[in-house]
Formats: C-alpha cells, structure tokens, sequence
C-alpha cells in the first residue's frame, strides 16, 4: 500500500513514538520534582522519609504568634486552617489521633469512668489500632514521650513483670502527672526514674534531650524513624522554664469580637454567664501571659529539632509536624477559661508541617482532623492503611496536589463527664461544661446537637465569631439535612463509610 514510502512512514511513526514517551517520561519526573508522592521524594535520597510529630496541650490558635520556631515552620511548609479535633477535650482527641477512629468507635469520650480515660482505651483495645505497632512492622524505629493518656501511669505494669511498656514502641518515654513539669516519674523503657525540682528537671525541656538523642540514635542505626513529642505544655498551671517566666510583662488575651459578648439565643447550660469583671478579665490576661511563657520552651524544642535533624543530614528526608489535642478558650461567650464546646476557640487547632516535597507558605483549607493522623504517618512511610481506619491521608494535600472527592463535614463527639476527682479539665459551670453533644463543622457553618434536645447553628459567613445562633431560623429541610448528616457521622465505621456520611445532604 505504501510502497517505498513504508520504510519511511515507519520510521517517523517510531520518532513520534519515542518523542512522546520521553515527554512523558519528562512530565512524571517534573511531577516528583515539584511535589510527587512521599515514595518518589524518599526515592531520591535512597531513604523512607522520618516523621517527627509535636502534640502539644490545649495549645490554641492564638498562642503561635508567640512560637517564632512554628512561625517559620509555616513559611517553610504547608498550614492546614481548617484541621479540627474531634472533642476539644484531651483522652479522647488524642485518642482518636493515635488511632485514626472518631470517639464512638474507640469508645473513649471522657477522661476517666466507664467511657473515658487510659482504662478505657485499654479495655476497648485501642492500643493494638495505634501506628506506632505498624510502622514497627514496617522498619521504623518508634519513639513515643511526654503525654499518653489521661489515667495512665508509670508505674502501672498491667499484668507484666515491670512497668508496662506497650507493644510496638522502640523508645518510651512517657510521664503520668506532669503538669507542673516538676516532680513527676518517666517510665523510660519499663524502667521508673524519679524527676524533681532543679532546672534540668524541667519537663518540655527533658523531652527535648531525649527527642534530639533519639534522632541521633536512629542515624547511627541508619533507619527511618517515627516519633512523636507530647508536651503536657500549655496546659495548666501553665509553668514555663526558669529562663521564660519574666518574659512578656502586661501581656492581654485578645479581645476578640467574641470575648465578653453573650452567645445569642444560646443554648440553657449557658444561661447563668454573667459579665466578666474586671477581676476575672485580669485573671484571664494573666493566665494568658503565662500559657505564652510556657510554650516558649515548646518552640525552642521546635528549634533544637531542627538543627538536630540538619546536624545529622535528615532534614532533607524529614516531615516534622506541629499541633495541639484541642484548643482553649479565654473569655469568648463570656466563657471563663476552658475547653470543651464546639466552638472554633475548642475544636479547630493549629496544624502546620514541613518536609520532602512539601510547598512552601501554602496553605490548605481542605477540612482536616485528628482522626487523618494515624492514616497519615502509615501512608507518608509506605504503608497503606487499614478500612477500619475512620480517617484519610493527608499526604496529598500537604505536597500540593488536590483532592476532588473530599470531606464536606468533621464530625465532633462529646460526652458530658461526672467525674470530676483526679482529672485536670474538670470544669466549672461557668467555664464550659456542655451536656452530651454532637456536632458538626462545615466550611461555613457549626451545627450542634445536645442531648437534651437543644440545637445550635452559626453561619460562619456572616458570624465567624458563632455568637448568633441561628438554629430556630432554620427550615425544616435544612434542620433535617443537618442532622442526617450528623446521624451518618455517628454511625460510619471506617474510611469508606466515614467518607460517604462527611457528604452533606444540603444540596
């Protein structure tokens, strides 16, 4: 057919062919160079990539302009402003963080009791869900210090010889009450070792050493590493290290457009607020004061990570990542300060992360929570995680790339608490202490339910501060949309599940 043209057609047919593999080829490596996947960024330094995480304690929103450290972590990497806890109360947020499930799943919505704190996150066999046991498997080196878990102590050996040690940690590091950050026991790999009251005894800087000392160990054994760094900082009484405690004189929490104002039409278990005095409101600008002056040796934790990583030539292969287990607020609503509401001061929290193939000063508005923790560090290290898991990697979002199906909802769960002996966040009427709720948080919108029967909603668009509540405005198409959402939320077991329930009906 093609007679002595054949020969020739061929051969261009074959240059087009090869031009187009190897713009292809070229596209897929440009792709890896500007942001791929976490495997092609630690393919090309020959490594898995290291994940060191920062938790910190009732850390809020408006403290990290005090963190210089994380400031520059947001210029070097990716923000996440819309990531959210699950409860803004500290056993089951951290819960749910280590084990990639919302509370109705791990059965942790308290500090302590049947339904909370470290015996019942044993008893429903949450530990075993954990990532560190997985990414053991997997060839990395675990680490886990600071805070576990509300209830958990030292000492406790839980039917073994010593003291207890969970599975699937390599370094453990790990206090009971160490809120004072004096005066308190690490049981440091099954072994119990007493702190007390001199400087070097101060615990966020203990924590710091063992951290750096644990990034160094893990060079020297050329394995890729995990860890995580729980610091009981900011939390109460807010103690900060001996060189910060006369640092930021006359300091004021920020007058919001919310502080001091009355929620309107607010739900009953807020009705007997009063006004702050002004006693209160210079109590409450100390105690802000102090929480800055506490998170300073956080941040310079933040810093002596970084160098330690650099030191050793790990930066390069590292995610390092920061965040708090719930946030706090100081005044807002007339609230005297806590946590434990839906309110974006409670619930939504800082998350900022920087490493291989990370943009720098992005930001993702992407609805995120805690429960996509555990789903992220399996899969930034290889591994991909499990169905049961009621999260889903961040991973994609945090080197740039988009994500078409996402989550239109995060789901928040709390359980009002009647024990009040021996837990730290026991709070006072008057400093947020809700009845059992759920709740939740769209881009625009907060819908709660209690178990009373009274409802809220705050349209975030003309009341991002959530001081108008809106519920009784509502049609009934839009009460019930809300609140199907809301029953599939509490219903789903798994990330499929999870994720067809976080679609709104609103539509």
């Amino acid at each position: 057919m093609f007679g002595s043209r054949r020969p020739r057609v061929l051969a261009a047919l074959c240059a087009a062919l090869a031009i187009a593999l190897l713009a292809s080829c070229a596209r897929v490596m440009n792709t890896a160079d500007e942001g791929g996947s976490a495997d092609a960024d630690a393919s090309r330094s020959g490594k898995k990539p290291n994940i060191v995480y920062v938790l910190t304690d009732d850390l809020a929103w408006n403290l990290v302009e005090y963190m210089p450290h994380v400031q520059r972590m947001r210029e070097k990497g990716t923000t996440f402003t819309n990531f959210f806890a699950t409860d803004s109360l500290c056993c089951p947020s951290r819960t749910s963080l280590l084990t990639g499930q919302y509370p109705h799943n791990t059965g942790v919505f308290t500090n302590g009791g049947d339904d909370g704190g470290y015996r019942a996150f044993m008893k429903n066999r949450n530990e075993e869900k954990t990532f560190g046991p997985a990414l053991q498997r997997a060839g990395y080196r675990t680490g886990f210090m600071g805070k576990y878990l509300n209830g958990y102590q030292p000492k406790d050996k839980n039917g073994t010889s010593k003291p207890y040690v969970p599975s699937g940690w390599d370094e453990w590091d790990v206090a009971g009450a160490g809120y004072n950050e004096y005066d308190y026991d690490l049981n440091e790999n099954g072994k119990v070792v007493p702190y007390g009251k001199a400087p070097e005894d101060y615990l966020t800087d203990v924590l710091s050493k063992k951290a750096t000392s644990f990034i160094g160990s893990s060079a020297a054994e050329k394995k890729p590493f995990m860890l995580e760094v729980a610091t009981f900082a900011p939390h109460g009484p807010y103690t900060p290290a001996p060189r910060d405690k006369d640092k930021f004189p006359g300091l004021e929490a920020p007058r919001t457009d919310a502080y001091d104002k009355a929620t309107g039409d607010a739900p009953k278990w807020q009705s007997t607020l009063s006004p702050l005095t002004a006693e209160e409101k210079q109590g409450i600008d100390r105690k802000f004061a102090k929480r800055v002056r506490s998170v300073q040796a956080v941040d310079a934790m933040i810093g002596q990570l970084e160098k330690t990583l650099e030191e050793k030539g790990l930066a390069d292969d590292t995610y390092l990542m920061f965040g708090s287990d719930n946030g706090f607020h100081m005044g807002e609503h007339r609230l005297r300060p806590g946590k434990q509401t839906a309110y974006d001061t409670d619930v939504k929290v800082p998350m900022m992360v920087t490493g291989p193939g990370v943009p720098a000063g992005e930001k993702v508005s992407r609805l995120a929570e805690n429960v996509d923790l555990n789903p992220t560090f399996l899969d930034l290290a290889g591994v991909a995680p499990p169905s049961t898991v009621d999260g889903r990697s961040l991973s994609d979002l945090m080197h740039g790339r988009t994500e078409e199906e996402w989550r239109e909802a995060v789901l928040i769960e709390h359980h009002h608490s009647t024990v009040k002996k021996d837990d730290p966040d026991a709070a006072p009427k008057d400093s947020g202490d809700p009845p059992t709720y759920g709740a939740i948080r769209t881009e625009d919108s907060l819908y709660v339910e209690y178990v009373d029967g009274q409802r809220e909603f705050y349209a975030l668009d003309s009341d991002p501060e959530q001081l108008t509540n809106r519920a009784a405005a509502l049609s009934p198409a839009q009460r019930d949309a809300l609140h199907r959402t809301l029953t599939e939320l509490q219903r789903c077991k798994g990330a499929e599940s999870c994720q067809a329930a976080a679609r709104t009906h609103t539509s």
